[in-house]
């Protein structure tokens, strides 16, 4: 007899209660740092924390080395084998599974209108996009080699952007700029998104790039982008445990959260010319092609990604090609 799986219903009341909140125990570190010495002893966290090299907390704020101590645990329900099914097929698939993240998942993030209005005020995606590029590839390359979990390295760079996710909503509050009708910066919906960007619109774009996946291999690397949602603060009710829920889960934020905005076009702009800038010459339209390919015209449109002319065959080539050059200068 086939077994049954009952999936959870993530419903309005519970997505606009996630939406008011935080992650406590994060924002209790930047509290405490800020009680401390305000924003410069703010500042020189978030210095710390951007520094991909350095995992060492000693010399941190008593608050920011218990929380590395207390929140290093991971979860009960955490699965080895099926974390190492994922991490090997990440490693077959490198470069497909770059250009998604680059072409699909970021600009994907950017749809949401209000969460899109913090990453624009804080300034760190549009001021300096491929710093912030290659910062973001160097924890996804360090989530995706066995040894870093075996020697600690993933989950202390993970629970270091936990706190910088922590920094950037405490400047937030802190600008009169700032709404709360907008929803909490940075809060639980959103963070629910951008797990689901990293996961579950990973495994659609790879099919949409006709790169094979086993039912097996999809599970797997939806349960190790969620090992790292839990280590990054995200509520576990709001985990997808199988794709059916995130299908669900996802169609629910989507419905919710994406409509036009400035920001969402202005962070796509800068993305796609730090793109660019990674292209060969004769390919500066494959980024803005690739894009529109793998959003569909629907949220391409509502992003301003650009319609160019660019040969169908070229766009399903970039999937097994190189086409960017590797951001990643650090020994991960």
């Amino acid at each position: 007899m086939k077994t049954v799986t009952l999936n959870r219903i993530f419903s309005e009341d519970l997505l606009d209660r996630s939406r008011q909140q935080g992650d406590p125990a994060a924002d209790a570190v930047l509290a405490a740092v800020a009680a401390e010495g305000g924003r410069e002893k703010i500042g020189l966290l978030m210095r710390w924390l951007a520094n991909p090299d350095d995992l060492n907390a000693t010399d941190q704020h008593p608050s920011v080395r218990d929380f590395v101590e207390t929140q290093v645990r991971l979860p009960t329900w955490l699965d080895y084998r099926r974390m190492e099914t994922a991490m090997r097929f990440f490693s077959k698939n490198e470069v497909a599974v770059e250009l998604v993240l680059g072409c699909y998942s970021l600009p994907y993030c950017y749809a949401g209108a209000d969460g899109a209005r913090v990453l624009w005020q804080s300034q760190r995606i549009h001021n300096d996009t491929r710093k912030r590029l290659e910062e973001t590839g160097a924890w996804f390359f360090r989530i995706m080699k066995p040894r870093n979990w075996e020697n600690g390295k993933a989950v202390a760079h993970t629970l270091k952007i936990r706190l910088l996710h922590a920094a950037v909503r405490w400047f937030t509050l802190q600008s009169s700029q700032w709404q709360m009708d907008w929803g909490y910066p940075i809060n639980q919906e959103d963070m629910a998104a951008t797990n689901l960007a990293f996961s579950y619109i990973v495994i659609r774009g790879l099919r949409k790039g006709a790169v094979l996946m086993t039912d097996e291999e999809e599970d797997a690397y939806l349960h190790l982008i969620n090992v790292t949602g839990y280590l990054l603060g995200v509520s576990e009710e709001l985990l997808p445990q199988n794709r059916r829920e995130a299908f669900h889960l996802e169609r629910a934020i989507v419905r919710r959260q994406f409509r036009p905005s400035e920001q969402g076009m202005g962070l796509t702009r800068s993305l796609l010319a730090a793109l660019e800038t990674m292209s060969p010459p004769a390919l500066r339209n494959l980024p803005a092609a690739q894009m529109r390919f793998l959003l569909g015209d629907e949220l391409a449109d509502l992003l301003g990604v650009p319609a160019v002319a660019l040969e169908k065959r070229l766009v399903g080539l970039a999937n097994t090609l190189p086409i960017f050059p590797k951001l990643l200068k650090y020994n991960l």
